[in-house]
């Protein structure tokens, strides 16, 4: 029963930071995040509409919630590499990402506006990426939760895996009520 509990949390597995960073890896999460919009879209659009308000397990976020999450999340992210690339070694703000997932313009707002927001963040952030240089990617910032300083390669692998991780969600209620 454990191990079922954590297959639905973490369908692709837990995020496994890297030992090691190749080039090849690095545009492989770039190409992870620029890619996701259009994944995210492919499956929410096959959701029905009582999926979308479906969960992927007892006490998880429905399919909205996940669908307004990401974007939340990412931004945030974004935010956090423009800092790392701008200062030295800032301190990012943490926050709390359930209590944003019960706010409002989670519970309200339509998905789609989510979807579109993400898709135009990941442009962004994708454009902003494959600009960097080699010694970019070892900027880091330092989280005051973890009190850990996180370089960006590091970072662009766990949302790279962010994604898939919540991708893997929705493929999940996709199929369990068929």
């Amino acid at each position: 029963m454990a191990a079922d509990l954590e297959i639905l949390r973490y369908p692709i597995g837990k995020f496994q930071s890297p030992s090691t960073v190749t080039d090849t890896d690095i545009e492989k999460w770039i190409s992870g995040i620029e890619q996701l919009p259009g994944e995210l879209i492919k499956v929410w659009e096959l959701l029905k509409p009582e999926q979308k308000e479906m969960s992927y397990r007892q006490e998880g976020w429905t399919a909205r919630q996940l669908i307004h999450h990401l974007p939340d999340s990412h931004m945030n992210a974004y935010i956090r590499f423009k800092l790392a690339l701008t200062e030295d070694v800032p301190v990012i703000k943490p926050y709390e990402e359930a209590k944003w997932a019960e706010l409002p313009d989670t519970l309200i707002c339509p998905p789609e506006v989510s979807l579109h927001l993400l898709t135009a963040l990941h442009l962004r952030w994708t454009v902003l990426l494959r600009q960097l240089k080699t010694e970019d990617w070892n900027r880091r910032y330092f989280h005051p939760e973890s009190k850990k300083e996180f370089d960006l390669k590091t970072v662009l692998a766990l949302y790279n895996w962010h994604g898939e991780h919540h991708l893997g969600h929705l493929k999940l209620i996709l199929v369990k009520s068929k």
